[in-house]
């Protein structure tokens, strides 16, 4: 083991009576895992495969900027994410619009209908998306109304209903009179960023759940947070911080080869060169590591887990020598473009230009291109977009390319998505791909975690009301 990170301050803890845990992955599912079961008064180890923590949002360094793999939002209804901030001291470093306001910008309008906006008011549940709605120019007037209907049809709906896991949300909005242009424009607009899929391929449920409580359980619940700062300042940084001040062991660069139950009761972790024992065991990998690691019997149907599809996201970062973005962020229609946002300050880029990054969700047909090929795509369709990057220079153009995402929210995932508990007692699963009722967001890691250090206590018999409270379902 290669790095050791604990606070020697931390308080001290009787090895003879104290309970210990291992969790298993340094995500946001391991983090909030770790922390939780710790401020319950656990001896607790987190063991990281990577060299540092924060999964699949994190930040790394590039020729003097500190660059994240891809950029990151959260939504003011994202209530474990934001519990997850304030726990590691990071939540005036992400904050949160004052009030939602989406430019949405369509490269194939004429001039003039080019820039729309979704935002809203200050008004009751639905009325405060009513005027972003009525003058919203992508669409035509029947398109609107159109859509209003098929919003208060899709807030009927209970998204834990489990007919709705086995139907695709393209075929629901079909029914319910959405043209292709609404979808494009709007439902696709916010479904493909959230649930990193197009309508036709989603579950309605989990469509259900992104759209009901991010735009229609209360007024402010779909204003958009994200971090001021790199990514690894929080997930990494701090969160290391906050495991070291809970007294967690925190091993990076650290693999775990097998994990069994022992003659006594308890779970035997075997790493390179060391054994670790412990009562609680909490498998926060990705689904497939996590598959690879079960002991036999402990889901019904350890198969499921690999049956749960995987969905890339492609990054694509752009530095300008000059500005070219006056927002920032926009969104995109008509164009191979989903997602722009100014990352400029918080790379540290300095020397008056600009730094841009594209989130590309279900990038299938472009995370395996050559940089050549998607620079020659993606940078005339920014021209496009922003007419002032016409006659801007390029500094630099490069991609992070992240494969396996999110998993797949096809219709029938729920099915496979297990829950925190196993079959084996004091073996727990956190993850976004555990059945948590959330699409693969941070929320979603944040979550699990939450449940599955509650299942833990609870199965010890000890409170877990330090951990934010969650809704019911």
């Amino acid at each position: 083991m290669t790095e050791h990170h604990t606070a020697p301050d931390a308080p001290p803890q009787d090895d003879r009576r104290a309970e210990t845990a291992v969790v298993i992955g340094g995500g946001l599912a391991g983090i909030t895992t770790a922390l939780g079961l710790a401020d319950a008064g656990l001896r607790v180890t987190l063991l990281e495969g990577r060299p540092r923590l924060g999964g699949l949002a994190f930040s790394f360094q590039r020729d003097g900027l500190t660059v994240d793999n891809g950029q990151h939002v959260y939504l003011r209804c994202c209530t474990a994410y934001q519990w997850f901030l304030d726990r590691v001291g990071a939540a005036g470093l992400a904050p949160l619009q004052k009030r939602l306001d989406v430019p949405v910008l369509d490269a194939k309008a004429p001039k003039g209908r080019r820039l729309g906006r979704l935002r809203r008011d200050a008004l009751p549940v639905p009325l405060h998306l009513g005027r972003s709605l009525a003058t919203y120019p992508h669409l035509s007037l029947a398109e609107r109304a159109a859509v209003g209907r098929a919003a208060l049809a899709l807030g009927r709906l209970d998204p834990a209903d489990p007919a709705l896991d086995g139907e695709d949300f393209g075929h629901w909005l079909h029914r319910h009179g959405q043209s292709p242009r609404a979808v494009e424009a709007l439902w696709d607009l916010v479904g493909v960023a959230t649930l990193n899929s197009a309508a036709g391929d989603a579950s309605l449920g989990l469509a259900a759940k992104v759209f009901k409580t991010g735009l229609l359980s209360a007024p402010g619940a779909a204003d958009i947070g994200w971090a001021r700062v790199p990514l690894g300042d929080i997930h990494d940084a701090l969160a290391r911080k906050a495991l070291d001040s809970a007294g967690v062991r925190t091993e990076l660069r650290t693999r775990v080869t097998s994990v069994s139950r022992l003659d006594n009761g308890r779970w035997s972790v075997e790493v390179p060169g060391e054994r670790i024992e412990a009562g609680t065991v909490v498998l926060a990998a990705a689904q497939h590591d996590a598959h690879a690691l079960l002991p036999s019997g402990a889901l019904p149907e350890p198969e499921a887990l690999r049956k749960i599809g995987t969905t890339p996201i492609l990054n694509i970062h752009v530095i300008y020598d000059r500005p070219v973005l006056s927002t920032p962020f926009l969104a995109a229609i008509g164009s191979p473009v989903q997602w722009v946002f100014d990352r400029t300050d918080a790379s540290g880029l300095t020397g008056g230009g600009q730094y841009l990054a594209l989130s590309q969700s279900v990038a299938h047909d472009d995370v395996e291109r050559p940089v050549a090929e998607l620079r020659e795509r993606y940078l005339p369709a920014l021209k496009e977009l922003l007419p002032t990057a016409r006659g801007a220079g390029v500094r630099d153009f490069f991609v992070t390319r992240e494969r396996t995402a999110t998993f797949t929210p096809a219709p029938g995932v729920r099915r496979l998505r297990p829950g925190a508990a196993t079959r084996a007692r004091g073996l727990f699963l956190a993850g976004s791909w555990t059945d948590t009722g959330w699409p693969a967001t941070m929320e979603g890691a944040v979550r699990s975690g939450a449940t599955a250090a509650r299942a833990a206590l609870r199965a010890l018999g000890r409170p877990g009301g330090h951990l934010f409270a969650e809704e019911a379902r």
